[in-house]
């Protein structure tokens, strides 16, 4: 039996919260605990668990209680998946704070806490970056929403806690993913009978708690529609996302843009490599900057006109563009869609349910790579230069390719 461990590092070890009875999921959950519900033939909780192994976190202790057997018999001790699982189980009246009371002895010093019922993007070693930097007991996860139960102040600490919902500036919801100093937690259980949400409460009236803000969808079996939707989420996809000008077709001289068809010039390395991988599976959507509209150089209209010839033909090597994303505004707008900013590829998550920790974006300048990293998913380099940026405090070192033919390889063994 693996020991609790002391650790120094980012979290090696997850606690994950599987005893509820999933009362709103009746009738699936009648004879099967939440976590336990198929997503494409796979449990929830399956899916919770191989993301966090993805980051190197492969020990785990599940905290089990309404048909904790169901559970226990399905991963048993994690082996067949390279894991190592401990359970803690418990009556099904235990309330979460008294779950996580009574498995302490198992618990690492920092660890990982998770509801089993929420999936969303989890950047690991960036959220365990701000848990250092805030020096507070415990990081959860926050989304954007009102009225929500949370709010924050300028610095990311969180301010109130109140799952009534009745205080001014609660613009925020936990979405379950928590970084957990063990000792300076439990000193503010005055009893294990309680629930965990009130330890939170109570920590956030000490302004103990720190947030890391998620912009990307998250994903929830807490209901049979949201079930339907994470299931489809979470199916494996063949997309990639791919910058316009410079990778698909040559850009314009600096400063000017492409402005009708006739000066839409392919790039024929991207086209082949495109259509290899279009004939392995593979979709791709499209994200570009597109500041020629602010600037008065190019409308809509004629912008539309460029993309339908561009798909048509592309469509005729059997090629299929899902979508195309663009920005219109100018670099000084403080748009939150223009690159380096994320917002076109996390609304092309959202509009299309797929996992963009699962694919990549190809694209031509440093922006993009940026955009890649802040939205939290992979990145190809077209470009004849070396290059590096200066990215979340971390300098990196960018391979570059000087075209797409030349990268696939490395995108099958990314995508593989």
């Amino acid at each position: 039996m693996a020991m609790a461990e002391k650790s120094v590092n980012k979290p090696k070890q997850a606690v994950i919260l599987c005893g509820g009875l999933g009362a709103r999921m009746r009738p699936y959950t009648d004879n099967t605990p939440k976590p336990m519900i198929s997503c494409n033939g796979k449990p929830f909780l399956w899916y919770l668990l191989q993301q966090l192994h993805d980051q190197g976190v492969s020990r785990f202790v599940l905290l089990t209680g309404y048909l904790a057997e169901e559970v226990s018999s399905y991963f048993g001790d994690g082996g067949s998946w390279g894991w190592d699982i401990q359970y803690s189980e418990g009556p099904v009246d235990w309330d979460t704070g008294k779950r996580v009371w009574e498995a302490r002895e198992k618990l690492d010093e920092l660890f990982l806490l998770l509801y089993s019922d929420n999936f969303v993007p989890f950047p690991l070693d960036k959220v365990y970056a701000l848990h250092k930097h805030n020096q507070k007991p415990l990081t959860f996860m926050v989304a954007s929403k009102t009225p929500g139960n949370i709010s924050l102040d300028k610095f990311g600490i969180v301010q109130q806690y109140d799952n009534k919902r009745f205080g001014l500036g609660l613009n925020y919801v936990e979405i379950g993913y928590m970084i957990v100093e063990k000792n300076q937690t439990l000193s503010f259980f005055d009893t294990p009978e309680c629930s965990f949400s009130s330890i939170l409460q109570k920590m956030a009236a000490k302004h103990q708690i720190s947030a890391w803000v998620q912009h990307d969808s998250y994903h929830s079996i807490s209901d049979p529609n949201r079930w339907q939707k994470a299931q489809e989420y979470l199916k494996p996809k063949k997309i990639i996302l791919i910058d316009r000008d410079g990778v698909i077709n040559k850009k314009a001289s600096r400063g000017e843009y492409i402005s009708k068809w006739e000066d839409f010039i392919w790039i024929k390395e991207t086209r082949v490599a495109m259509k290899l991988m279009a004939n392995e599976g593979f979709k791709f959507i499209i994200i570009s900057n597109q500041a020629g509209i602010a600037r008065g150089i190019i409308s809509f209209t004629e912008l539309e006109k460029i993309h339908n010839n561009m798909k048509n033909e592309l469509q005729n090597d059997d090629i299929e563009i899902l979508d195309i994303y663009i920005c219109p505004h100018h670099w000084n707008e403080e748009c939150l869609c223009r690159k380096p900013k994320p917002g076109m590829l996390l609304q092309a998550s959202k509009d299309h349910l797929f996992r963009l920790d699962k694919t990549l974006y190809i694209g031509d300048d440093p922006r993009d790579v940026e955009a890649a990293l802040n939205a939290g998913t992979d990145y190809i380099l077209i470009s004849e230069e070396k290059t590096n940026i200066d990215n979340h405090d971390n300098f990196v070192d960018i391979k570059s390719y000087f075209s797409l033919i030349e990268a696939l390889d490395t995108i099958k063994a990314k995508l593989s």
